[in-house]
């Protein structure tokens, strides 16, 4: 076989794909127009990105999409009171692992075969959710300008130095799912004993709590508290607005990773399908990466000093009465 006749012939298959799946693409977007030519999306990823990803979403179907953001757990009552009412509003979900695994129990799903997912590694999808499409990366976050890289923790024991008192702020791990996660994984990289203290010396130096970990990065910001337990891409995101941050090199990090899933009672379905092919096809991630997400995509990292050398560690999971369990026991730490 000559060189020339196998490249028409990779490009020959290449094309027929590609048209299998603009056709697929096509009938569902033509569907979604009659459905009223919009999906709704409820997350907690950050609007600025998902506003890029709308634009560029739109340009391409000609479809509207309507989001709406909060936090994880808010984004998940919000849901789940619909859900219950009979009256879902939205179409698709896009949050982290622990609070789309709480929906899926509770029968909000439905199950969505995306063309797209095809592209994701094995060990990145999900029987039931389907692609993690990012992970979220938490850690420690500095003002440059009020604490020295010289003068920062060098670890997550050194935040319960006597010298960041009152510096410190963090979600408050008795409300936001998240950050409950993030204490209850510490012993996945440090060890339970180390892990079991550092959460009591922790929560004795009474840091600043907050609602989620977007305010948290936020009063970094402006200096009002110069540390964080927050997400590591905030240093990029704020960094290009001019913010003087940084974030402690720990090697090894929390996480959790955030799936995209169609309500099984969508008001546009059509709509929702179309947006949610796009949302994990490449020119999103490569969109979302570019914006400081960590994708699941070999090779593509966020424009974040030292992103690559960062050792991704999963968050444990719990379902509703595990969450419940260890809010009231951080009530008991961090609120006494």
């Amino acid at each position: 076989m000559s060189d020339k006749f196998k490249y028409l012939l990779v490009c020959a298959v290449a094309f027929f794909f590609a048209s299998q799946a603009w056709g697929q693409d096509a009938k569902l977007v033509e569907a979604a127009k009659k459905e009223g030519g919009k999906a709704v999306v409820y997350g907690s990823l950050e609007s600025d990105t998902v506003g890029a990803i709308i634009k560029a979403f739109q340009k391409k179907t000609g479809l509207q999409v309507d989001y709406w953001r909060a936090s994880a757990t808010k984004v998940m009552d919000r849901a789940m009171s619909e859900y219950r009412a009979g009256k879902p509003l939205f179409d698709v979900m896009l949050t982290n692992a622990a609070p789309m695994h709480v929906m899926l129990n509770e029968g909000i799903f439905a199950k969505y075969n995306s063309p797209s997912a095809a592209d994701f590694p094995k060990d990145a999808i999900d029987p039931n959710l389907g692609p993690r499409y990012r992970n979220v990366i938490a850690g420690i976050v500095y003002n440059k300008s009020i604490i020295k890289p010289a003068d920062a923790p060098k670890s997550l024991e050194d935040l319960v130095n006597p010298k960041y008192k009152g510096k410190l702020v963090m979600p408050d791990p008795t409300q936001h799912t998240t950050t409950t996660q993030w204490v209850a994984s510490l012993d996945k990289i440090m060890g339970k004993e180390k892990a079991d203290k550092f959460v009591r010396d922790l929560a004795a130096t009474k840091p600043i709590l907050v609602e989620s970990l977007l305010p948290a990065a936020e009063r970094v910001t402006t200096g009002e508290t110069p540390i964080a337990i927050t997400y590591v891409k905030y240093v990029f995101i704020f960094g290009k607005k001019g913010a003087p941050m940084d974030y402690v090199r720990l090697g090894k990090m929390l996480g959790d990773g955030h799936y995209v899933a169609l309500n099984n009672k969508a008001p546009h379905s059509s709509g929702g399908k179309a947006f949610i092919d796009y949302f994990i096809d490449d020119e999103s991630m490569k969109i979302m990466a570019e914006m400081g997400e960590f994708v699941n995509r070999k090779g593509i990292y966020p424009p974040l000093p030292d992103a690559e050398k960062i050792q991704f560690v999963q968050m444990v999971n719990f379902d509703k009465k595990g969450f419940a369990a260890k809010k009231k026991e951080y009530s008991k730490l961090f609120l006494k």
